[in-house]
């Protein structure tokens, strides 16, 4: 019988009853609130661009394999969630071929170039997104209002809160722009999700829904978006903002769940996950106080996946090692 080829995989080796499959359809389950919100808010184009990006990064992920004559994974549904994280973190009147590029780009360069599923080294749909914004600036940048919130300016484009915030407005100014009678009444809005932004970050309480859903059934760790949002409260208090406001505005409360925590390019050991988690909360605050960006999930999470490599090697455990026996003590009178 011909010998079986070994498996050749870089440890650690850990084996669980979890296929991909199982991993990835949790994911898309967690993101079923947060969709069908955001398609409610922004109508059927919204819908329209989760379905186009969706099919255009498993389209791309299948083509790719075929030409390159490997063995195709879209039956994993890696390309799924990565098309549909990508649609949730655009503007949601982007047109569908831009979004389509950015799935292919996604799914291309950030994932299949580096080896596919688990060996690409940055977050694909991030990066996605990143290579978008880069093209085309101001369509990643015009906003729309939901369906039926009535503002005194333009409902067709108009501002996010943060950029509102950036360009020098109080958030008292902020609150009354969206309709609020006042910050309170404002964050309560914020946290239901009536008001401009990305398609799937507008209610943090679904989002929540869904990130809590993933901690209670074991597929992700609480330590890294528990970090992320600690360290983003902190630190914009420690700068002179609003707290508060940092975490229910932008797609702070979104990226720390669904996108720092993506098993490729986060660290392993806890000690990692609380010091990358850290980190992206304050590169965020960072961006968002001194930067030209109003919001900086996004780059905060790429460039902590640069740390990760790095960050793997704290305490890094030993399989295997039996450490030394230390020597018995001898007692000074029994020495003599």
């Amino acid at each position: 019988m011909p010998a079986k080829t070994p498996l050749l995989a870089s440890s650690p080796h850990s084996f669980t009853p979890v296929t991909t499959p199982t991993l990835m359809l949790s994911v898309v389950i967690a993101l079923i609130p947060a969709v069908g919100y955001g398609v409610y808010l922004y109508g059927i184009s919204a819908l329209a661009l989760i379905l186009v990006t969706v099919a255009s990064a498993v389209a791309a992920e299948y083509l790719f394999r075929k030409i390159i004559k490997a063995s195709t994974t879209v039956g994993d549904f890696s390309a799924v969630v990565t098309g549909l994280l990508l649609a949730l973190i655009l503007p949601p009147k982007t047109p569908v071929w831009m979004a389509a590029l950015g799935a292919v780009f996604a799914i291309v360069v950030a994932k299949e170039f580096f080896g596919g599923l688990g060996a690409n080294p940055f977050n694909p749909a991030l990066i996605g997104r990143a290579f978008l914004l880069m093209s085309f600036p101001a369509a990643m940048t015009t906003w729309s209002m939901p369906n039926g919130l009535a503002l005194a300016t333009d409902a067709a484009s108009t501002a996010t809160p943060l950029a509102l915030i950036k360009q020098g407005g109080s958030l008292k100014d902020v609150a009354s722009y969206f309709g609020a009678s006042d910050t309170d009444a404002f964050f309560r809005q914020l946290f239901m999700g009536y008001r401009s932004g990305s398609l799937g970050e507008s209610s943090i309480l679904l989002i929540l829904v869904g990130g809590l859903f993933l901690i209670a059934i074991g597929i992700v760790q609480w330590i890294v978006p528990a970090a992320v949002l600690t360290s983003a409260f902190l630190f914009s208090w420690l700068f002179g903002m609003n707290p508060l406001f940092t975490i229910l505005s932008g797609g702070l409360v979104f990226g720390a769940f669904f996108m720092a925590t993506d098993y490729s390019t986060r660290p392993m050991t806890p000690a990692g996950m609380a010091i990358y988690g850290a980190g992206i909360g304050l590169i965020a605050v960072i961006i968002r106080k001194f930067g030209g960006f109003p919001e900086g999930v996004t780059y905060a999470i790429l460039i902590m996946n640069i740390m990760t490599p790095y960050l793997n090697k704290l305490r890094v455990r030993k399989y295997g090692f039996v450490p030394p026996a230390k020597p018995a003590k001898v007692p000074k009178e029994a020495a003599k």
